[in-house]
C-alpha cells in the first residue's frame, strides 16, 4: 500500500513538472504595447501625462518606443554587445545618442542586481496567469509587477528592469514619493519583427555621445 502511494507521488511530481515546462514558451520575437501614464498625487498636480510605449524585440536585438503629444523616445539596444541608441524628437528638435556596453550599464544603473519578490496576489491579464511581485530600487523607486510565466523572453536585456524576472511583464506600476507610472497592457504578438526596426539613422539627427548627453542633462543616466 505505501509503495504504491510512493509510486503515485512520483507519478504526480512528474506529471507537474512535465506540463509546467511545456505550459512554458520561450519567445525570441514579439511585440508589446502598454498604455503609459505618469500622474503625481501632489497639491494642484495637472492631469496625467498619457503615452504609448511599444517594445520589439527579435533575438537579442530590441527596440522601445514611446509616442506622445509632446515628444517621442525611441531606444535600441543589441544584447550581443551591449551598445544602444537613444533618439529622441522634441519640438522638431532630433538628438542621436549612442552608448557602448558600459554607458548602457550606466544609464540603468538603478536596476541593477534588482530581486523581485512574489507575493500572493495573482491576476489574469489577456488571458494569462500572472502572479505579482514586487521589488525595491537602491534609490526607493517601488515596483510592483504582474508577470506570466506562460511566456519567457530569450532576450533578457530588451528591459534592464525586468532582467531578473522569470518571465514576462504584462502589467506594472512604479512609485518614488508622490510620482506614479502606469503600464497597461494594450496588446501583444508573437509575429516576426522586421530586422530594419533596429536600424540606425544615418541622417537627420544630431548626434552626440553618452557623456555629452549627461552634461546637456544630468537626469539622462
Amino acid at each position: 500500500m505505501k509503495r504504491n502511494i510512493g509510486k503515485l507521488a512520483l507519478s504526480m511530481s512528474f506529471f507537474l513538472i512535465y506540463h509546467s515546462a511545456q505550459a512554458q514558451k520561450k519567445i525570441s520575437e514579439f511585440t508589446v504595447v502598454y498604455n503609459y501614464s505618469i500622474s503625481s498625487s501632489a497639491p494642484n498636480a495637472g492631469p496625467p501625462f498619457t503615452a504609448t510605449i511599444t517594445y520589439y524585440v527579435n533575438a537579442k536585438k530590441s527596440r522601445s518606443e514611446i509616442v506622445s503629444s509632446l515628444a517621442n523616445f525611441s531606444t535600441i539596444h543589441d544584447a550581443n554587445n551591449g551598445s544602444g541608441v537613444v533618439l529622441r524628437e522634441v519640438s522638431g528638435q532630433k538628438l542621436l545618442i549612442r552608448m557602448n556596453a558600459d554607458d548602457w550599464q550606466d544609464k540603468n544603473k538603478r536596476y541593477e542586481g534588482l530581486r523581485f519578490t512574489n507575493t500572493a496576489e495573482t491576476k489574469v491579464v489577456a488571458g494569462y496567469n500572472c502572479m505579482q511581485a514586487r521589488a525595491l530600487t537602491r534609490d526607493s523607486l517601488q515596483i510592483a509587477v504582474f508577470y506570466t510565466k506562460d511566456l519567457i523572453p530569450d532576450d533578457k536585456e530588451y528591459d534592464p528592469v525586468f532582467k531578473n524576472l522569470d518571465g514576462l511583464p504584462l502589467e506594472y506600476e512604479m512609485l518614488k514619493g508622490k510620482i506614479q507610472i502606469r503600464y497597461r497592457l494594450a496588446s501583444i504578438n508573437m509575429n516576426p519583427v522586421p530586422v530594419s526596426k533596429f536600424d540606425i539613422p544615418k541622417s537627420g539627427y544630431r548626434e552626440m555621445t553618452y557623456e555629452e548627453s549627461k552634461k546637456l542633462n544630468p537626469g539622462v543616466g
